[in-house]
């Protein structure tokens, strides 16, 4: 399998600028385990599989377990997520979905993430969301292919 073309935020260097606007989703308070589940779930939404594959190693990284990893995709149903990840994995799909319904994230799943995190926290999740979206669109639209990046 091969790219159409390579990365388009490298041929422009925009990785590194991209990079620390996503460095800086870490400065929300938010667990990171909570917000690779947020971008494995929101790639997973999309169909990006250089995203979800490197999501979901960053992971694993992070102590995530294959149990719940596997379970993301389903997380509605799975016993294995705290609320506040349900509440995070709930925005994630409602922004991410936004051509799906009249009223892309309703008032009852933002709500619900703000029972549970601060608007710093708020912002590290959408922030996370649509950085992941765009990679998403990036990888997706030129047929981006997993990589093997520890080498």
């Amino acid at each position: 399998m091969q790219p159409r073309m390579q990365n388009p935020a490298m041929i422009l260097d925009a990785m590194q600028p991209i990079g620390d606007v996503f460095k800086a989703t870490y400065s929300g308070g938010v667990p990171k385990t909570t917000l690779d589940l947020v971008h494995l779930r929101t790639s997973q939404i999309n169909g990006c599989s250089a995203c979800v594959d490197s999501g979901s190693k960053n992971a694993r990284k992070s102590g995530e377990t294959e149990e719940r990893l596997s379970a993301v995709a389903a997380w509605r149903e799975a016993p294995y997520f705290t609320g506040e990840e349900r509440a995070a994995l709930a925005l994630a799909e409602a922004a991410t979905r936004m051509a799906d319904r009249s009223d892309p994230v309703p008032d009852a799943v933002w709500d619900e993430a703000a029972r549970h995190y601060d608007e710093k926290g708020l912002a590290a999740i959408v922030l996370t969301i649509a950085v992941t979206n765009m990679f998403n669109r990036l990888n997706a639209t030129t047929k981006q292919v997993p990589q093997d990046w520890s080498s």
